[in-house]
């Protein structure tokens, strides 16, 4: 059964020449081709494919923004970013909106397919160059994250019911999910509040997301 692929690409020369390499791969059937973000959602209403190559940076809506409507509407739908960029701000905003993998452009049509039919099996295919950069930034966000947390003195235990705290657990719920009784979660609690100077949860996430404790 063949790979039901939809393209954005605003620029004719990249579309023309991606299409040329799809046109190879017997195991792809390209559904449609759009301009741009809006013209994607646009065939979406009446096309379904299994997923999309996305470009990033389009006119109207770019690939991010589209890619954060094509999750939220059509959750089967799989996305691939395609970019001739590797700026760092774009990787973590096209993870984080929902994208599957991300790829430069010259990659080889080899590569593209083993992505394309890796994204498929569930996988996340990365450039290696973009594989790197996402380490690196994942490292420096934690490192980030560890110094603030010294800054304030909180333990691991505390930065951990924190971040389920800005979840929307209660007490009892994080004292189930790490096991330990609500008493000792009022307890760890009331220590974040007096690190972070704080005299309640609003206050505590609100300082833990502005200071990227979380």
């Amino acid at each position: 059964m063949k790979i039901k692929i939809g393209v954005a690409e605003d620029n004719s020369n990249l579309r023309k020449s991606l299409m040329n390499t799809l046109s190879f791969f017997e195991n792809v059937e390209v559904l449609f081709i759009g301009n741009n973000g809006l013209e994607v959602l646009k065939c979406l209403e009446t096309q379904t494919p299994d997923l999309i190559l996305m470009d990033i940076n389009m006119p109207g809506m770019n690939g991010i923004e589209a890619t954060k409507h094509v999750r939220e509407n059509f959750p089967g739908v799989k996305i691939m970013m395609l970019t001739v960029f590797d700026e760092d701000d774009k990787i973590f905003a096209s993870i984080l909106a929902g994208a599957s993998g991300y790829l430069l452009k010259d990659e080889k049509p080899v590569k593209l397919l083993e992505a394309i039919e890796e994204c498929m099996d569930g996988g996340a295919p990365m450039s290696p160059i973009i594989a790197a950069k996402a380490i690196a930034l994942l490292r420096g966000k934690h490192a980030e994250q560890a110094k603030h947390a010294e800054d304030y003195g909180l333990t691991k235990r505390e930065l951990e019911i924190l971040q389920k705290t800005a979840s929307g657990l209660t007490n009892n719920q994080i004292a189930e999910e790490l096991f330990i009784s609500p008493k000792t979660v009022r307890k760890h609690i009331e220590n974040i509040y007096q690190k972070l100077q704080v005299h309640n949860r609003v206050e505590a996430v609100n300082i833990a997301m502005r200071d990227k404790l979380i």
